[in-house]
């Protein structure tokens, strides 16, 4: 039992200390949160290492709470300026002087708070005319004479002691020839340079100019914290050193040069709050000047806290806290970062409030006038950030774009090893630049025209882990010329950012693997072609078709990962419970719509090669209908009539022509419905909020708030997602509802072909195509109401053969083989009408060009209702299944040599030549033409409406070249084909 109560207390302080451990060792610039009053009475509020700091002895703190003061009855005995020693007065009815020096006999009382009190209407006068401390203080009116150490109240009511600075110097309330008289103060020779340079540079005019405010405050400030470590000198000897960038060279008498020597020669006073950058005294200015310190700083210690966009553990707030400073140095208030602080633009206070919630890109710019900001800022405010990380502070670390060393600019490159970070920052500085007195007008102002607050996430994290934020600060630099005209540009912005690595590699992991399939699959495609125009040589128009045949695939490759880039950051991002990604910036997107445009341009490429296969389709419809008498024909010049066959009415075959006219632009989708769907989702249903930058899920947002800028791979995610959703949807209910139960306009046109007994013989390549078999099981098509009515009745009832090919088989489509020399006595047939569209000099102009074409539709017709029937040995053909694997690769394994071959195809194949058979193509054409010109535009609403048009403008060329090449290849007058 002793064991075991042993162990517990051991395990139990092992945690405790661990837990210590990580809090003092993993935040090295965390410091604890105190304000002015939190100090107890015993201690004072030190603003330069923002902590309280307990009082001497005898001490207790002033009303302000940043400084101590004797206890009641006590003198200051010693005092340099930093601190005190008290002693009590010894005697009874002794008080303590005004100004706290001396003990003194009364002449009354003694007051509460241990100083000799006169009636009213009297002045105390502790000192004689020459400000010696009289033994017993008077009532009467006081006198300065000399010697003394005192003078004259600036009020000119009582009598007191010299600055310290002149009697520690001369030992007299006179300065003296051989000291140095500066700022009200008195300092000895050859404590700091003689002269300083009291000039600013505006390094983006080429300007220098000298300020009066450095004229006049710069050697004081400087001295009184060098030799007296007077904390507001020193703040404001730092704030003067912020004015002038940071920056630094081998001028050690500039104001940051006077830091860096009072920084080196206090190095004995240690440092505050344990941070080794941060001097007893002095204000926090640099990190250090270590190559690759910034690095460390940044992304070595991930914050103890983790953000989480979700849950119960939802944590999405931002706390900053700043330290402010008034330019003389007096520190003036913690300050809450959130509202108005630290952005310049006008905006409600709800609006930059989101600046802060985590995950937020915010952005706030505006125009700004320089009379306005001469107006609203006649003196600058210095502001030391902090995040507020569970019960203390973390200072944020400050990137100065403009700050110079020796001249150069240091933390304008993207090496971050390179960097100088630095703490402190102001927003308007109309001091510095005023040149002949503090009241005139400056010469040129700074402004703080972007300030960024960058997070970056921890590699890997799944609770939400970031490392410590880094605020960027640029400065502009403006000549004053014209206030009333002049204006400045200026922005605030919080961006969020990954280590976009991983996902890149991944990337181009994927590009690299589907682009060789993608090769694999464009030289079978481009072997299958070889084959069906029956060609062996490899050739120029051989490369080429392999190169559309890869634009195709490489589109397809591009377009899977642009759309699974997409919707991996729309999921992860938007459904992310604790952080762990973030999206890519904006600048980081370039890539993406580079696939984007490549998916885009490749599909279009492919797009338009499938439009002009289809529009250079060869067509013939074959006639099965045969004569069913013979018909009397009467011979001019001639006694009796002739006897020939009655003729074959042709309106069955035009009927057919107009149909397959009709079927040519069928989509498995309403292309109206589809863009009008989409729209709806996205502008009215409000979709495309998900597409902000934010880590929000909601659709409806507050026009109050403030609306984040759009990620552009989300709004292509949101995009691209819902118009292939809708589109799958319409497919499938074309598919598996209105095909069936309503219409299905393909199989319509098979049967009617039946009816119509009429085939349809399609060649997409020279020596391959489709046949869809229409030869009528009745034997004749061309007759009255009730014997169609009959005939479709009896087939009803199965009292007839079957409509297929084969006997005893319903297989009424087929894609088709041919041989070479079925292919070459077709082109003879149709030879006389290309020469009929050839040079005049090749045309037979005794022959009328409308017998030339019904004499070649004859021909035509007999030649392939013969072969159909087997009538041409030497062209005949066999039927046969495809096997599975030749119709995944989509490519014959079995060159027709002597026989064509007829596979079987249930499904209706021939519909490729059709838009019909293409919706994939054209789903993604669409898809990515919606989303390229919503990625231009950033207008879902231009996007739409350009789509539609853009579907009807190739719907349109399809019909009207369609019906064309339809006339054409049928020999079927375009005037019929309405």
């Amino acid at each position: 039992m002793a064991t075991g109560t042993l162990r517990d207390f051991i395990c139990r302080l092992l945690i405790v200390f661990l837990l210590k451990l990580n809090i003092f060792s993993c935040q090295q610039f965390s410091i604890t949160f105190q304000q002015p009053s939190d100090c107890n009475v015993g201690s004072y509020f030190d603003i330069s290492s923002l902590s309280c700091v307990k009082c001497g002895p005898n001490q207790i703190s002033s009303k302000s709470g940043l400084t101590c003061e004797c206890k009641t009855g006590f003198r200051v005995l010693v005092s340099n300026g930093a601190s005190i020693t008290c002693q009590q007065c010894p005697e009874v009815n002794q008080g303590v002087t005004q100004d706290g020096y001396g003990c003194i006999q009364c002449p009354g009382s003694v007051s509460e708070n241990g100083k000799c009190q006169c009636p009213k209407g009297s002045v105390l006068v502790e000192r004689d005319g020459n400000g010696n401390l009289l033994n017993v203080a008077r009532c009467d009116a006081c006198t300065a004479t000399d010697p003394a150490f005192s003078a004259p109240e600036t009020t000119g009511n009582r009598c007191v002691r010299c600055d310290d600075s002149f009697i520690n110097t001369s030992q007299s309330c006179v300065c003296g020839t051989s000291n140095i008289l500066a700022g009200g103060m008195c300092f000895p020779p050859n404590s700091l340079p003689a002269s300083v340079a009291s000039n600013v540079v505006y390094s983006q005019l080429g300007l220098v100019v000298p300020s009066a405010w450095f004229s006049s405050s710069m050697y004081s400030s400087a001295a009184a914290c060098l030799l007296f470590s007077n904390r507001t000198a020193c703040q404001a000897l730092g704030n003067m050193c912020v004015m002038n960038m940071h920056s630094s060279s081998s001028i050690s008498n500039d104001a940051c040069g006077l830091y860096n020597t009072i920084y080196r020669a206090t190095a004995a006073q240690g440092s505050s709050q344990d941070i080794s950058y941060w001097r007893s005294n002095l204000p926090w200015l640099y990190y250090g000047e270590q190559p690759g310190l910034a690095s460390r700083i940044l992304q070595t210690e991930p914050l103890p806290v983790g953000f989480s966009f979700k849950g119960a553990q939802k944590n999405t707030n931002i706390k900053l806290l700043a330290a402010v400073y008034s330019m003389r140095g007096d520190f003036l208030r913690w300050e809450s970062i959130g509202g108005g602080n630290l952005q310049l633009c006008p905006d409600t206070p709800l609006r930059q409030q989101s600046a802060f919630t985590f995950g937020t890109a915010y952005r706030q710019s505006c125009v700004l006038s320089v009379s306005e900001l001469l107006t609203g800022y006649p003196e600058p405010v210095f502001y030391d950030v902090f995040l507020v990380i569970q019960n203390g502070l973390l200072a944020v670390p400050l990137l100065n774009v403009n700050q110079q060393f020796n001249g150069q600019f240091i933390n304008q490159g993207s090496n971050i090893n390179n960097w100088y970070l630095t703490r402190r920052l102001m927003l308007v500085d109309t001091l510095s630049g005023r040149e002949k007195s503090l009241g005139s007008t400056p010469r040129a102002i700074r402004v703080a025209s972007n300030i960024k607050i960058g997070f970056q996430l921890v590699p890997n994290t799944q609770k939400g882990q970031v490392y410590p934020p880094l605020m960027t600060v640029d400065y502009s630099d403006i000549l004053i010329t014209d206030p009333s005209t002049q204006t400045v540009m200026v922005s605030f912005s919080l961006e969020y950012t990954m280590d976009q690595n991983d996902a890149r590699i991944k990337t181009d992991i994927a590009l690299g693997v589907l682009g060789g399939v993608a090769v694999v699959h464009s030289i079978l495609k481009t072997a299958s072609w070889k084959r069906r125009i029956a060609s062996p040589l490899v050739d120029l128009q051989t490369v080429m078709k392999f190169l559309l045949f890869y634009a195709g695939d490489l589109a397809n490759v591009f377009f899977i990962i642009t759309v699974g880039t997409g919707l991996y950051w729309l999921i992860f991002f938007k459904a992310q419970q604790f952080v762990s990604v973030l999206l890519p910036l904006s600048a980081q997107e370039d890539r993406f719509v580079v696939y984007v445009g490549c998916a885009f341009g490749l599909k279009t490429v492919q797009f338009l090669h499938k439009l002009f296969v289809q529009l250079s389709l060869d067509i013939f419809f074959i006639d099965w209908e045969r004569p069913r008498g013979k018909a009397s024909k009467h011979v001019e010049g001639g006694g009796e009539g002739k006897s020939q066959a009655s003729p074959v009415s042709i309106w069955r075959t035009y009927f057919v022509a107009n149909e397959w006219n009709e079927i040519q632009t069928v989509r498995k989708i309403n292309p109206t419905f589809q863009v009008m769907a989409v729209l709806f989702f996205l502008e009215i249903l409000g979709f495309s909020s998900l597409a902000l930058r934010d880590s929000s899920s909601d659709l409806w947002r507050s026009t109050e708030a403030y609306t984040p800028p759009y990620s552009l791979i989300l709004r292509y995610g949101v995009a691209s997602a819902l118009w292939l959703c809708i589109g799958l949807i319409q497919i499938m209910f074309f598919t598996v509802i209105h095909e069936r139960f309503v219409e299905d306009k393909i199989r319509q046109f098979v049967d009617l072909c039946s009816i119509s007994n009429i085939s349809v013989l399609l060649l997409s390549h020279r020596c391959f195509g489709y046949y869809i078999h229409g030869r009528s099981v009745h034997g004749h098509a061309d007759t009255n109401m009730d014997e169609m009515n009959t005939n479709l009745k009896r087939e009803a009832e199965n009292l007839c053969g079957q409509r297929g090919l084969l006997p005893n088989s319903d297989t009424q489509t087929f894609q088709i083989s041919i041989t070479n020399r079925l292919r070459t006595q077709y082109d003879r047939i149709l030879e006389p009408l290309s020469r009929r569209n050839g040079p005049s000099r090749l045309m037979d102009a005794t022959v009328n060009s409308c017998e030339q074409s019904t004499r070649a539709y004859h021909t035509m017709n007999r030649f392939l209702g013969s072969v159909i029937d087997h009538a041409h040995r030497e062209m005949d053909y066999i039927v046969k299944d495809k096997l599975l694997f030749e119709r995944l690769i989509g490519m014959e394994f079995i060159e027709p040599l002597d026989k064509s071959i007829f596979y079987n195809d249930d499904s209706h194949s021939f519909a490729d030549v059709l838009f019909y058979g293409n919706e994939a193509l054209l789903l993604i054409f669409d898809t990515l033409f919606f989303c390229v010109v919503d990625l231009c535009s950033q207008n879902f609403i231009l996007a739409a409406v350009l789509t539609y048009l853009q579907q009807l403008i190739f719907r349109l060329i399809r019909n009207g070249l369609g019906r064309r090449n339809l006339a054409t290849k049928t020999l079927v007058d375009k005037r019929f084909l309405i």
